[in-house]
């Protein structure tokens, strides 16, 4: 039986024509962050970290109804993790257009949030520093750029529009607008190319 709307609209239509607009916008944000591919097709059938994205929202569905429906989520992140080399718990909450490039190794905890165009590189650990069931992991702002190797621990916040160098350790808020590199990270400002001679682009460091 369909299920309807007050305005007499089928929810379930709405619903996959919902997920068929998203997935197609993950395509096109994929393609234009990764100049390896030549088409949507090749995007679709040969990104792990689309796959993984794809997979973790049917999980999270899943995980959100609670009770009899957490374990199979679990099992299916597994799956998940098993075929694309991306571990991505299905209480995580991600935004829109998501990018993973190349995905293996990628570590994505229960109470990560993550906002819209955020940009992630393979290696890459939005992990926990305790044990107590509280918020432990990190939290992405819009359009932040995490690169390679990246450690990003505990619930810390990374602002909208900064990036995370290769292989840097996080462990305390990045600001808005900042770039994060070395271990222990250090922040420094990324300030428009306008304002600077020896302008580079902060995607230098991922």
């Amino acid at each position: 039986m369909a299920v309807l709307t007050d305005g007499g609209v089928n929810r379930r239509s709405f619903s996959l024509r919902s997920a068929l607009d998203q997935a197609r916008d993950d395509v096109d944000s994929a393609i234009a962050r990764d100049p390896a591919v030549d088409s949507r097709l090749e995007m679709v059938l040969a990104s792990p970290g689309l796959h993984a994205i794809w997979t973790h929202r049917v999980s999270h569905s899943m995980w959100r109804r609670g009770g009899r429906w957490k374990l199979p989520a679990r099992m299916l992140s597994q799956v998940s993790r098993a075929v694309t080399g991306v571990e991505i718990h299905p209480g995580a909450q991600i935004g829109k257009r998501f990018f993973i490039d190349h995905g293996m190794g990628v570590v994505i905890g229960e109470t990560a949030e993550i906002g819209d165009d955020v940009m992630m590189y393979n290696g890459v650990n939005l992990g926990g520093r305790t044990l107590a069931k509280v918020k432990r992991h990190p939290t992405l702002g819009d359009g932040v750029t995490v690169g390679a190797g990246a450690r990003i621990l505990g619930p810390v916040t990374v602002g909208a529009g900064s990036a995370v160098g290769a292989n840097a350790v996080v462990v305390k808020d990045v600001p808005a607008q900042s770039t994060a590199v070395g271990v222990p990270a250090v922040v420094r400002p990324t300030r428009p190319a306008v304002e600077r001679d020896d302008y580079v682009d902060p995607a230098i460091y991922i």
